[in-house]
């Protein structure tokens, strides 16, 4: 193999698959073979590298040089530049704003300060789908250390005294679950990864799996020889094609390897893991939906106990844990639960993924220490709000999850700690909205999403969550009665007790957060009938203002009803009564002149 000069980290995970990367792969490699250069400089497709707002990526080591929203076009000069005559580019570099000086270093840009990698280790530093370069790394040997020098239960207690708590959101003990299926009795056991991530705005286990899928299997075999189980399951979004396509592959080479298979390690233990695609159903993510779903029946929760670990799929012993909990296990067995619960909080070990999404500069994926606060993540990580914009909220926990005001931006992100406020860490999905959102109309969007992901097999949830879809839409529109506040918080309550699962559980926590934290913007669109926001139509209206407008009638043009009336260099008005509130005035105005109100 060629003793390569530099490697030119280039980022292959979905989001800047989407924007062209296998296109400036492509390039690359062509304009390097061109000047005599593929000998020298090797293009390698990584997984996810975080920044997705800034993607394509290329990181290029060993010289840590940052770029960022690469194009095919800008190959040659880069090539040129920087590969040929030895300077960087700085017009491709990062600018954390427009007026501010490049930031060629990776290791000086602050979406990447906070973070600490564990789960996400590899990422962006290897070649997912080449087993090698994930050996070369040390992995498979927290395996080899498992199954030749621990027992079952030592690696439990190993695991137990981390700290490890499931990633996937309900937050319960990683060790204490591996142990209650060890000790359930059976000899058929299994192992679950559960990768059907159906928050909106979540991406966390899909990045992981595209960026280090052996991760995974390194840690479902640390768990399968803990409990006792010889096959497991992959169960993965369909939508996830990319992140399906590395883990079938990382499958195949380490059954190739014998890392996977028949006497691993030349032990007497043997794993055999499959792949099934998701069912599409934003319920699956819940275990024993996601068990049924496996075993061919439609995707419902099943009454507990027994629990899987006791019943599971096919009714034998199952353990299941998402693509992160995995993923951190052989960590834990290499370097040792103390060093793993050194990080993080007194209840909450570790570190968490979350994908940071909505009204922030810095959108991607991020892994933290937990207890670092909303305002690190905002502020510090997501680099502020843009266009001056003011924060409103934070959703954190995904569509079941709570809105956070600006007066808990200083709250630690850990389970305890949102749960008190009527949170969830989840599986770790966070929207930042700034002070356009309407927090009436957020609530709405989250509830008419559980109501219609409700797999309907138990009345409080899927009668109840309809009622407050209906109720939350009527006070969009403008037709909010006295005690439908009231009305909501009641029906929430019971939904949450009544509820056969967490998603019925949690599905109101939207709803009721808002309400507690923004309930003078729900009395305003009931007692006043106006959405302060200016986000719900029927609540909202559109007027020019005389004193800007220039008469240039692009609004006039524009407006899809002929409502717009004016003459040319003459201020324009809008007609009320005809206005559908389609804003295409508004966004057509140069001088800002249209007001909403």
């Amino acid at each position: 193999m060629p003793n390569y000069r530099m490697n030119l980290m280039l980022c292959a995970g979905t989001g800047c698959v989407s924007n062209k990367a296998f296109e400036l792969k492509d390039a690359l490699e062509e304009e390097l073979a061109k000047r005599e250069l593929a000998d020298e400089i090797r293009v390698v497709a990584t997984g996810c590298q975080g920044f997705c707002a800034q993607g394509p990526i290329v990181l290029v080591e060993p010289e840590g040089i940052f770029y960022q929203l690469l194009r095919p076009a800008d190959v040659p000069h880069l090539v040129e530049e920087h590969f040929v005559k030895g300077r960087p580019v700085e017009k491709l570099m990062y600018r954390p704003a427009e007026d501010a000086d490049p930031i060629p270093n990776i290791g000086d840009i602050g979406f990447f300060e906070k973070q600490q990698l564990v789960a996400l280790a590899n990422r962006g530093i290897i070649d997912p789908e080449n087993i090698d370069e994930y050996i070369a790394r040390g992995g498979y040997t927290a395996l080899a250390k498992a199954v030749t020098e621990m027992t079952g239960e030592e690696i439990i207690a190993e695991v137990k005294s981390s700290g490890l708590r499931g990633r996937g959101g309900a937050g319960f003990p990683t060790g204490q679950k591996w142990e209650f299926a060890r000790n359930a009795e059976g000899d058929v056991k299994y192992v679950i990864c559960n990768a059907d991530e159906g928050d909106p705005g979540a991406f966390m286990d899909r990045s992981v799996v595209e960026s280090d899928p052996h991760a995974v299997l390194e840690g479902m075999a640390i768990g399968a020889y803990a409990i006792g189980a010889s096959r497991g399951f992959v169960y993965i979004r369909d939508e996830y094609p990319l992140a399906t396509m590395r883990i079938v592959k990382a499958i195949k080479d380490a059954t190739e390897y014998g890392l996977l298979g028949e006497n691993i390690f030349g032990t007497d233990f043997s794993l055999s893991i499959s792949v099934n695609r998701g069912a599409g159903a934003f319920v699956c993510g819940e275990e024993t939906s996601l068990i049924s779903s496996l075993e061919g029946k439609l995707p419902a929760p099943r009454v507990r106990p027994p629990y899987p670990a006791i019943s599971g799929y096919d009714g034998k012993p199952t353990n299941i844990n998402n693509v992160e909990t995995w993923a951190n296990i052989r960590h834990i067995i290499n370097r040792g639960a103390s060093w793993f619960s050194s990080i993080g909080t007194e209840t909450s070990k570790g570190t968490k993924v979350f994908s940071l999404v909505g009204k922030v500069n810095n959108t991607g994926l991020v892994e933290v220490p937990m207890g670092v606060t909303l305002r690190e993540m905002v502020f510090d990580i997501g680099g502020g709000i843009p266009d001056g914009k003011k924060f409103k909220a934070v959703q954190i926990g995904g569509p079941s999850g709570g809105c956070m005001p600006e007066s808990l931006l200083d709250l630690p992100i850990d389970y305890e700690s949102l749960k008190k406020v009527g949170s969830i860490v989840g599986s770790g999905g966070l929207v930042v909205m700034d002070e356009d959102n309407c927090m009436v109309d957020v609530a709405r969007f989250f509830q008419e999403f559980t109501q219609k992901e409700s797999c309907g097999k138990c009345v409080p949830c899927r009668v109840g969550t309809r009622h407050l879809v209906d109720i939350l839409t009527r006070i969009c529109e403008g037709e909010g009665k006295p005690g439908d506040i009231r009305r909501l918080q009641e029906l929430a309550v019971d939904i949450k007790a009544g509820s056969l699962c967490g998603l019925g559980q949690t599905a109101a926590n939207p709803v009721l957060t808002t309400i507690e934290f923004f309930r003078e913007e729900y009395e305003a669109h009931i007692n006043e009938k106006r959405c302060p926001a200016a986000v719900c139509k029927a609540l909202i209206s559109y007027r020019i203002d005389a004193d800007k407008c220039t008469g240039c009638g692009k609004c006039k043009v524009a407006c899809p009803v002929n409502v717009i009336t004016g003459d040319r260099k003459e201020a324009h008005s809008i007609d009320p009564s005809g206005c559908i509130r389609c804003s295409m005035c508004k966004d057509v105005c140069p001088v800002d002149a249209v007001l909403v109100s």
